[in-house]
């Protein structure tokens, strides 16, 4: 029976939710704290970082993620106990999945550290940290409050404010004005391009309004593109069919619609790219003649080569500090066959699951908003992983947090 919602006289009774009702017994650490660190972790480092690269502030938080995602994750890891306490530590097959890889994660630094840097074996553990971090946010965050999405917009509009108005020569680094006081901890364009685009993704995926959603397109791509982020203006592109082609009730007309804009953007390359900064984004269209494209791919031959080596255990940290592979394979290298596979199936899994479930089983009706950012922050964790990140990254945990929230039914943790 579900309990009474007792109210003042006069006050309309709120309807009884298992989200509320979770919400009631856990307090303080709900979606409000989720908002508050997921604002101070993305549009809170494109402030910090802004006022540091301006020379109006010292670095007294060093670079600022490591050091907020610290302070943060007590309570964070908190508020998730204290949700499984209230449901009685029944755990879900998402996060069972998910905890179940960090520990092997933690079991293979642990045996490895007495025989590696230190500056490894925290890496890693700070990855962990993100990771976690972002998966309890996303399984908690109420994607639906309207203070979050005003926030969420406010915030996109002002990061790239502050790239227009600071770029030079139709790039933005900040770094280069000089004006830094401790230069040495100004991000470079990847930390910007990150605190961008996840904030970036989680608006796509929670805009019902077509014309706001390719408002955003609008303004986020030029933003990316300006701050030089290549992989991350691919998945932006990228993101683009994934979202539309999702939100629209006639798909083949999206299709054909696309497909008639990137037809019009193929044979009009030449006026296009005369007609906007010169950068090294413009790369995208000559991947051969980039060094970091060349750097990478000594990198990937560098993995397979420790791969055929060693390849049911792999070779934890058998690299100088910045020299892993800027791929999935990085998961091969550092936590053998076992690991890399136990992270491909975390990822491509839901993906089947989703269509499965969202076009031959629950149709249109099932794939609501919780569906669109799931299915969206799994697409472009995939990609960013396949081309140039880490296996560690942080949009690993905020995938997964997305999709055990669209498995929840968008109940809280």
């Amino acid at each position: 029976m579900r309990p009474a919602d007792h109210t003042a006289v006069g006050t309309a009774t709120a309807p009884w939710t298992p989200t509320r009702a979770l919400a009631r017994r856990i307090g303080l650490f709900g979606p409000a704290y989720a908002e508050l660190a997921f604002f101070l972790l993305f549009a809170g480092f494109f402030a910090y970082q802004t006022l540091l690269g301006l020379g109006m502030i010292h670095a007294f938080l060093g670079g600022y993620f490591a050091a907020v995602s610290l302070l943060m994750f007590p309570v964070l890891l908190l508020s998730y106990l204290r949700r499984l306490h209230a449901q009685a530590f029944r755990l879900h097959g998402v996060d069972a999945a998910f905890l179940g890889f960090l520990a092997y994660f933690a079991a293979v630094i642990l045996a490895n550290a007495p025989h590696v840097s230190l500056a490894s074996v925290g890496y890693h553990l700070l990855g962990m940290v993100y990771m976690l971090n972002l998966f309890i946010i996303f399984k908690t965050l109420d994607f639906d409050s309207r203070r979050f999405r005003l926030t969420l917009l406010a915030s996109l509009a002002g990061m790239s404010a502050v790239v227009f108005s600071y770029s030079v020569d139709g790039a933005f680094y900040l770094a280069m004005l000089g004006a830094a006081l401790d230069p040495d901890s100004v991000a470079t364009y990847q930390g910007f391009s990150r605190s961008y685009l996840m904030p970036m993704i989680v608006a796509l995926g929670c805009t019902r309004s077509r014309p706001l959603r390719w408002a955003l397109y609008g303004l986020g791509l030029p933003t990316l593109y300006i701050n030089t982020a290549r992989s991350e203006f691919g998945a932006l592109l990228f993101l683009i069919p994934l979202v539309e082609l999702h939100a629209s009730r006639h798909r083949m007309i999206m299709l054909a619609a696309l497909l008639l804009v990137f037809m019009l953007i193929k044979f009009n390359l030449d006026t296009i790219v005369a007609a906007v900064p010169n950068n090294r984004t413009l790369e995208l269209l000559d991947p051969s003649h980039s060094s970091s494209v060349s750097a990478r791919h000594h990198l990937t031959v560098l993995a397979l080569r420790t791969i055929d080596l060693h390849p049911i255990l792999g070779d934890y940290a058998s690299y100088p500090p910045g020299y892993y592979a800027h791929n999935i394979l990085s998961a091969w290298v550092d936590l053998g066959l076992f690991g890399f596979l136990a992270l491909l199936m975390l990822l491509t899994y839901p993906l089947v699951q989703m269509g499965v479930h969202g076009y031959l089983v629950g149709g249109r009706g099932s794939r609501d908003q919780r569906f669109v950012l799931a299915w969206s922050m799994l697409g472009a964790t995939l990609l960013l992983l396949g081309l140039s990140h880490n296996f560690c990254d942080m949009l690993v945990g905020a995938a997964l947090g997305a999709y055990a929230r669209y498995r929840s039914g968008g109940r809280d943790a």
